[in-house]
């Protein structure tokens, strides 16, 4: 029987400082500066996709504000007082979930609680994660309070979905957009906790795994802890690749390159393979966007061409053809009847668009061919009349 409570690694490994925030440096030097020059505004509006650091930047934000000696971006996560906002514990940092208090009548609490002074820090702090999620009325409740707030009190918002928040509530804070983490970041902190944790993991696996994460280290660090459950200490690319349906990067490149080449049977072939593999055709196809928008951004960076997919030089509106039919074909594949049949359609359609030419782009070599012809010369006068019979 274990002798603790077992903690999983998105929450064990969880951003406590400053310098653990991963992947958002414009952020956090945004908010370091403020409080280093004293300029910290009433309310702040963090905006992107799941698992990129919204909450936790919200807690550790909260922390350098209400530390021991704070304000003091650089202080020590050992605090009493930090650790206690860490555990969710603090009497003046209150974490409210948007989507289960989204009613007027919680905002009007929240709008008398916040007149008193703070119990234990400098200021009294209100982070809604999810604030997208409050109905109409109880965000219409919340913008006078939001506006002139008492000075102890300051406002930390947290959103997946900025359309759905009011702009009046928009144009009261300070907004910060939380970019997708790159894949490299992503794979340099698995490997720093792998070894932290005792843990086995190939390169490509760690690579395989950043690659399913599309840019989230909270959805990156859970696909790690199911993979240490399923394998134990030792990780393989196979074991992911297995247990997620994946494609191995090696057969990914080739059917890339069988479209660049217009190689028809190979690429049926290589579709059969992961089909009878068991593996997820709808993430194949959303991988293989991946590769191909790789190619077409060194062709625009090349001026023109790039010879990434196997070899086979193609142009960027090749490549522009073949990444839109793509895209196309998505909703058919995720949701068709046949994913397989449906994804082969996609490719094959995807190889004659790339050989297909704009009539547009055609019409403008013709003009520029025609235009480097030399003029036939003028006819002489009268050359065309008949003479006329005596």
């Amino acid at each position: 029987m274990p002798t603790a409570a077992y903690q999983v690694i998105a929450r064990k490994w969880r951003p406590q400082t400053f310098d653990d925030v991963v992947g958002q440096d414009h952020v956090v030097r945004t908010l370091r500066n403020a409080i280093a020059r004293g300029r910290i505004a009433h309310a702040y509006l963090f905006v992107g996709p799941r698992g990129t650091g919204k909450t936790s930047t919200a807690r550790i934000f909260a922390k350098a504000l209400n530390c021991t000696d704070g304000p003091n971006a650089d202080f020590d996560p050992a605090d009493p007082a930090c650790l206690s906002i860490a555990a969710g514990s603090h009497l003046d940092v209150i974490e409210i979930d948007g989507a289960s208090n989204n009613g007027v009548d919680q905002v009007r609490d929240l709008r008398e609680t916040v007149q008193y002074s703070p119990a234990q820090g400098k200021f009294k702090i209100y982070i809604i994660d999810e604030v997208h999620m409050l109905s109409p009325q109880a965000f219409n409740a919340l913008l006078k309070t939001l506006e002139e707030p008492p000075a102890h009190v300051k406002f930390v918002f947290a959103t997946t979905d900025p359309q759905k928040v009011l702009p009046t509530i928009i144009s009261r804070c300070q907004r910060f957009d939380l970019k997708p983490i790159p894949a490299p970041l992503i794979v340099e902190r698995l490997q720093k906790i792998a070894v932290a944790e005792g843990i086995q993991i190939t390169d490509t696996a760690v690579a395989c795994i950043a690659r399913m994460a599309d840019g989230g280290m909270r959805d990156a660090q859970s696909i790690f802890d199911q993979m240490i459950s399923f394998c134990g200490s030792s990780i393989a690319e196979f074991d992911v690749l297995d247990v997620y349906g994946l494609v191995a990067g090696e057969t990914l490149a080739a059917l890339a390159a069988a479209l660049a080449a217009g190689n028809h049977q190979e690429i049926v072939r290589i579709v059969d393979e992961c089909d009878a593999g068991g593996r997820d055709l709808a993430r194949l196809l959303t991988d293989l966007q991946g590769l191909i928008r790789d190619a077409l951004l060194e062709a625009v960076a090349k001026g023109g061409r790039s010879p990434r997919l196997g070899g086979v030089s193609l142009t960027t509106e090749q490549l522009t053809r073949m990444l839109d039919v793509l895209r196309q074909g998505e909703d058919s594949v995720k949701l068709g009847l046949s994913d397989k049949i449906n994804l082969e359609v996609t490719l094959l359609k995807a190889v004659d668009a790339s050989r297909a030419r704009a009539i547009d782009s055609l019409l403008r070599e013709l003009a520029a061919l025609s235009a480097e012809l030399p003029s036939a010369p003028a006819a002489p006068e009268g050359a065309g009349e008949e003479k006329k019979k005596p």
